[in-house]
């Protein structure tokens, strides 16, 4: 029967070759999102014919994987690997002492370890499959490597399947002009997954950075000389936040209100008060920000944040917007408790107080907070190194200078614009 074999009848869209002039098609998925039987199916669709002795599009093939025995165990003999998903009359024969796959066509498939990337120097290919880029050990010398073999046929291409990592090799490859991508998350496979797996996963990592990483695909990118990595956010993270002798809500407004406009970062913080205010911890709780949205409504998620939160004080930077921002919040809740902050420091000099904080292990994250993590981690000595402005960074800002940084030794506030 046929049907098992007709990849195109049952592929998610993740899984299906983008149309156009592309090298270099990377995958990017969750850990069990079907990206190795994509790869598979994308050597099949390269190396097959119409009819199983008819040459296809590709003759000879590079599959290279992290190692020897994971690219022959993974891509080779893998459950969604290529000799599962091709049909009894173009099947390939496994010649073991040469690494080689051979079909009915004369096609072949050369197995390569990314622990040697000479091997790759002196054959050559029109097509290869490289499957988790992000952890080969010597992943810039293989690619590189193989980038002068696939120099056969008309347009070679390769095919990566990979769950991201902040590497430098996958990121150079995803800036290239020739590269498409396609992504998926690890339920998007949901129907051929363990439904313990999901649930065990999900609980464990589902809003951490490394859940964004392993079960989203999303590339989660960490600058040089952050002033937060995610080793250090993740080590402080709790699953439940104790009761705490304050709460607030910190407010970054957007200089303007439309779907173009920057984020208004909208973060709620507390602190438990035990000792000197030089001992208390802080915990930082939900992420309420929006974007795109009018003033009023910004203004109301950061109130309905007060509310759900049971938070005693707004604290809201009136740099760009003056007596607008009070007006605006003043319209929404005429008698809430408010201080405006104003900026004189630029973004790293606020922030860097704040984050040794985080150095002394004073602060501690809930689940939930990925975006502004990733922005955390875009945040250097240099300033912001990502798209668009850190207003979730600049609201944590706010929050902790409110809760703890402008406190005085006998624990009231000590007023100051920073």
């Amino acid at each position: 029967m046929a049907l098992p074999y007709l990849f195109e009848f049952w592929a998610m869209e993740h899984q299906r070759p983008p149309e156009g002039d592309w090298r270099s098609w990377v995958i990017l998925g969750g850990r069990g999102a079907g990206k190795t039987r994509a790869g598979a199916e994308w050597v099949r669709d390269m190396v097959e014919g119409a009819m199983p002795l008819d040459p296809g599009r590709a003759q000879r093939v590079a599959i290279i994987g992290e190692t020897m025995d994971q690219a022959r165990e993974v891509m080779v003999f893998g459950e969604s690997g290529i000799l599962a998903c091709s049909p009894p009359d173009r099947m390939p024969v496994w010649n073991a002492g040469r690494r080689m796959l051979t079909w009915p066509n004369g096609a072949t498939a050369q197995v390569f370890s990314a622990y040697d990337p000479e091997a790759l120097r002196g054959p050559q290919f029109d097509a290869a499959w490289v499957d988790e880029l992000a952890k080969w050990p010597k992943a810039q010398d293989t690619w590189d490597m193989l980038q002068f073999g696939l120099r056969l046929g008309d347009a070679p291409r390769v095919c990566v399947t990979t769950t991201p990592r902040n590497v430098p090799v996958l990121k150079q490859v995803l800036k290239q002009s020739s590269t498409v991508v396609t992504h998926a998350p690890t339920e998007a496979n949901r129907a051929n997954l363990a439904d313990s797996f999901l649930t065990e996963v999900q609980e464990r990592y589902a809003g951490t950075r490394l859940g964004r990483q392993e079960l989203e695909g999303v590339l989660v990118e960490e600058a040089e000389g952050a002033l937060w990595t995610a080793a250090m956010l993740e080590a402080k993270r709790v699953e439940e936040v104790p009761d705490l002798d304050r709460i607030v809500v910190a407010v970054d407004p957007p200089v303007t209100g439309h779907s173009g406009s920057d984020e208004c970062g909208i973060i709620v913080a507390g602190v438990r008060m035990s000792g000197a205010p030089q001992d208390w911890k802080v915990y930082v709780i939900a992420d309420a920000s929006v974007q795109g949205v009018g003033p009023t409504i910004w203004a109301k998620a950061a109130v309905d944040a007060m509310v759900d939160w049971g938070a005693d004080k707004l604290v809201a930077e009136v740099n760009q917007g003056g007596d607008l921002v009070e007006a605006v919040i003043r319209q929404v809740a005429p008698n809430v408790p408010l201080r405006k902050v104003h900026a004189s420091k630029g973004k790293v000099a606020r922030a860097e107080p704040v984050a040794a904080l985080y150095e002394q292990g004073r602060v501690h994250h809930a689940r939930g907070l990925a975006e502004l993590e990733d922005q955390m981690c875009a945040m250097t000595l240099r300033g912001y190194e990502n798209k668009g402005s850190p207003d979730r960074v600049d609201a944590l800002v706010w929050a902790l200078h409110e809760l703890v940084l402008d406190q005085r030794r006998d624990g009231r506030p000590q007023l100051r614009s920073l």
